[in-house]
Order: C-alpha cells, then sequence, then structure tokens
C-alpha cells in the first residue's frame, strides 16, 4: 500500500510519558481529522489494561478507548484494533484476552513468559488493518521509560521498532513536571528509539501560552525534537475513559445516585450518562468513606465478583444497602453487581480463582453459578418495567449464569427473550445489560422507575460525537504540523 497522501507515512505511533497523559483522546482526535479529510483510518492498540472494555462487531472484547475511536474514524469496532486486553483479576494476575477471546488466566511473570506468543497476535491484527485501510494510528500503553518492561514489549517502543513506524510522545501540563516527563522520557530510550521520535506534544495546557515560550524553546534546544502543538485543556468533554474512574463527581441535581467503585470495578462507563445529566448528582464512594443518603444505589460491574462482594460486606454496605431500601430507595445491580444480589455467587470451576462458593446479599431470589465460558453480545430489545414501549440496547460481558424465580419478572426484554430480574415489591432491579442508561428512552424509564420522572433522557451518543468534534478542532495543530514532518526511518 502506498504511504497515505499528505501525510509523510501511513503508521503513526502516540506514546506518553504517563498513563492518562491523553493519548486515547489524540488518537480519536487525528482519526476524526484524517476522516473529515477523506481518509480511511482504523485505531490500533497493541496491547491494553483496562477493565472497561466493549464488544465488537465480530464477537469480541476489546478496550472501550478502542471502540471510542473507531467512532471518531467512523467505523465499527473490532478485535483488530486491540489484538491484546488484559483484565486485571487481582494486584497481580489478569485475564488475557486475545483477538476478543479469553485466552488464560496469568500472573505477571506468566504473562511477560508469553509476551513472545502475544506479540505474534498484534502484528497478525496490524497487518490486517493495514492491508484494510489508508492510515492506521497506534496508541501505546503507559510510558515507554518503565525500564523494567522493555524485554519483549509490545506496547510501546518494541513494536514501534518491530513495524518500523514514527512516535509522536504526549506529556500532560496539567499535572505538573511537563519538562522532566519529556527529558526523561528520552533520555531513557535508546538511540534508535529517540530517534524514531518526530516531536512532543504538551497536553491539557491552560494559561497564556506566552509564558509557557521560553520552556518551549529551551525544550527544543535541549533535545533537538520540535514542540508539535500545546493542545489546550477542555472542560465538560463526554468521552469513555479507558480505565480509571472519574475523579470529579457531578454533585448539582436534585437525586441522589451512589456508586461504590469496587476493587475490580469494570465498565464504570455504564455511568456516564448519569454524570452528564444536570439534574443528578452521581457519586462514586471508596474505601472508608461514608455512605450517604441517596434515591438509587447502582452495584457496579466486576472482575472479580466473589473477592469484590467480600470487600463490599467488610465495608458495611449490606447493611447500608438494607437501610437505604427500608427508607424507599431504589437499587440496580449491573453484571456482577447483579450476581451479588443473589442468594449465591457459585464458582465450581475456580473461574475467579479458589473453587467455592459465597453467599450474596440475599435481595433476590436467585443464584449464580460462574461459568467458563465468556458472554460477548451486543444486544437491544424493551424495558419490561413499565407498561410503555421504552427500548432499550447495550451489550453483555460475563461469565456466569443467573437462575431463580426472581427471574420471572424481567427487568428488560432482549432480542425475544426475558433479561435480568427485578424483586416482588419492585424496589430493587438487576440485570447483565452493561449501557442501560446509554439509550434515551431506557435512560427516561430507569430513571422514572428510580422516582426521577418527567425530565429530558440524556443523548449519550450525540454527546460523544459533539466531544469528538470538539477535540478534533482543538487538535488541528497538531495535524497541521504532522503534515510537514520530514520522517526518516
Amino acid at each position: 500500500m502506498s504511504r497515505l497522501p499528505g501525510l509523510p507515512f501511513h503508521t503513526l505511533m502516540v506514546q506518553g510519558t504517563t498513563s492518562d497523559a491523553g493519548k486515547s483522546t489524540v488518537v480519536a482526535a487525528l482519526c476524526r481529522l484524517l476522516v473529515r479529510h477523506g481518509v480511511k483510518v482504523a485505531p490500533f492498540k497493541p496491547q491494553n489494561m483496562a477493565l472497561n472494555s466493549a464488544v465488537t462487531s465480530d464477537g469480541g472484547e476489546i478496550g472501550r478507548a478502542q471502540a471510542l475511536q473507531a467512532q471518531a474514524a467512523r467505523i465499527a469496532p473490532h478485535t483488530d484494533m486491540n489484538p491484546v486486553l488484559l483484565k486485571p483479576s487481582s494486584d497481580t494476575g489478569a485475564q488475557v484476552i486475545v483477538h476478543g477471546k479469553v485466552r488464560a488466566d496469568m500472573n505477571a511473570r506468566d504473562y511477560h513468559r508469553y509476551k513472545t506468543s502475544a506479540m505474534a497476535a498484534v502484528l497478525e491484527s496490524y497487518h490486517r488493518l493495514r492491508e484494510q485501510y489508508d492510515a492506521v494510528l497506534v496508541e501505546g500503553a503507559g510510558s515507554p521509560a518503565e525500564i523494567n518492561l522493555r524485554a519483549r514489549d509490545i506496547a510501546n517502543m518494541g513494536f514501534a521498532e518491530t513495524v518500523d513506524c514514527p512516535v509522536i510522545l504526549v506529556a500532560d501540563i496539567d499535572r505538573g513536571g511537563v519538562f522532566a516527563h519529556l527529558v526523561g522520557t528520552l533520555d531513557c530510550l535508546s538511540d534508535s528509539e529517540r530517534k524514531r521520535i518526530v516531536g512532543f506534544v504538551i497536553n491539557r495546557f491552560r494559561g497564556d501560552i506566552s509564558l509557557l515560550q521560553p520552556g518551549l524553546d529551551w525544550l527544543e534546544e535541549r533535545t533537538g525534537k520540535p514542540v508539535l502543538a500545546v493542545l489546550p485543556y477542555l472542560h465538560g468533554l463526554h468521552l469513555d475513559a479507558e480505565d480509571a474512574v472519574a475523579s470529579t463527581q457531578s454533585v448539582r441535581g436534585k437525586f441522589r445516585v451512589v456508586v461504590p467503585v469496587l476493587p475490580r470495578i469494570s465498565n464504570h462507563t455504564d455511568f456516564d450518562a448519569l454524570r452528564a445529566h444536570p439534574d443528578v448528582d452521581l457519586q462514586f464512594i471508596g474505601p472508608g468513606q461514608p455512605i450517604p443518603p441517596a434515591d438509587l444505589i447502582i452495584l457496579p460491574g466486576s472482575k472479580n465478583t466473589r473477592n469484590d462482594l467480600a470487600w463490599l460486606k467488610q465495608q458495611g454496605w449490606p447493611d447500608a444497602i438494607r437501610k437505604h431500601l427500608r427508607y424507599g430507595g431504589k437499587l440496580i445491580g449491573i453484571c456482577g453487581g447483579f450476581q451479588m444480589l443473589g442468594r449465591s455467587v457459585d464458582d465450581p470451576h475456580g473461574v475467579e480463582g479458589t473453587p467455592g462458593s459465597m453467599e450474596g446479599l440475599d435481595l433476590l431470589a436467585m443464584r449464580t453459578e460462574l461459568t467458563q465460558q465468556k458472554q460477548l453480545l451486543q444486544v437491544s430489545g424493551r424495558c419490561a418495567f413499565i407498561d410503555e414501549d421504552a427500548s432499550v440496547t447495550g451489550y453483555e460481558i460475563h461469565m456466569g449464569v443467573s437462575a431463580g424465580e426472581a427471574m420471572q419478572r424481567p427487568a428488560f426484554h432482549i432480542d425475544g427473550r426475558p433479561e435480568g430480574a427485578r424483586s416482588a415489591d419492585d424496589q430493587i432491579l438487576g440485570s447483565y445489560l452493561h449501557g442501560m442508561f446509554d439509550t434515551p428512552q431506557a435512560f427516561a424509564a430507569l430513571l422514572a422507575w428510580a422516582g426521577l420522572g418527567g425530565v429530558d433522557a440524556v443523548d449519550l451518543d450525540q454527546l460523544r460525537e459533539q466531544s469528538l468534534e470538539r477535540v478534533a478542532d482543538a487538535t488541528q495543530p497538531l495535524f497541521d504540523a504532522l503534515l510537514k514532518v520530514n520522517y526518516r526511518a
């Protein structure tokens, strides 16, 4: 395939000096800018470690950031866009997903040895994308300066060196130390790795750019690398987080929603629509924090249901939930949170560690058995808890089957089948459906069920589109600078 018209390379890698430097957003913005110019572009992340994931068009699982980048590129997400996904299940172990499917559970040492095989999968996906698209925009992971991870690296410079692509290095000025981050990262690289960095991007700047200019001049003189762009801090973006729970709360509305931050919380993007609604006060509650009064409590998804259930009990949440229900509050459990609501969570195959069983919260008449086969589905249907014909779309990612009389009162009708459960008094709703708040009709119906009726729904997809357009506009200077880059391998 010929090089991309207008750009001196067909593959570009975006690496960062730290995690959360803005790599995901820069890739998404560049994807949207290329699409505006009629370029067929695909995002790519060789290896991702995240508990926020999405179901792809080919029935696999990838990091949620890559699904957002695919939306920016106006294409359907595919497993080739994130061939290796690591979903941590403990501080030292993770579920390893290759080409969208679970390959194994590995500890850190075993995975390090597995990286040679993982690289083969990465290159297989990359070459398929190269054959189908004019351009591939690659996102690194963490930082290329993590010396302990350099051997067998597939996520950063190890990949860039293998496919021989240029790299831009992004640093977040908002967290401080931006010049030290950039210079220090360069110092940790080999000569060949330093040569392939074509320039720097300073992200999340706010203030008078003239006061920054002396630092930029020093940086360019010190390193011999150009500052390609200084990107602004953009407030009010509605873009899916790759992993970390947002540090800011949306304390503004009259309707109070509380979510416990489980140690292995997964897909907390389920709550993005709630966070965006002006009438909702969404609060994430961490360990040791007091549980405030609420109208609605939501138990989120979990990568390790039994361990997170044990943590929930240690924090005193069961008593708080029962008190909440006595006072008329509503409760929703999503995926792993749904499993916790039943009488027990049984793990005969040791899916989450040592085989065994744990008593649930006993709030729904059902039991869950964890299974070795992961369910991955994109779904659509109707809400079953209201008389109106409210539609819902979402996705299922879970390893487990729930059964019991509570399932006779479903939460949704999905593709012609009952899904989820509700309590007899209709105070509790549980479902495997991620993204249930993302559809405007379902959003309005769920809030009305929980006690907040008569409000305008949030259209999360529209908010994402508006945010993607904003970040693309802000990233135009970087795009223009890349057109002038003279890269030689």
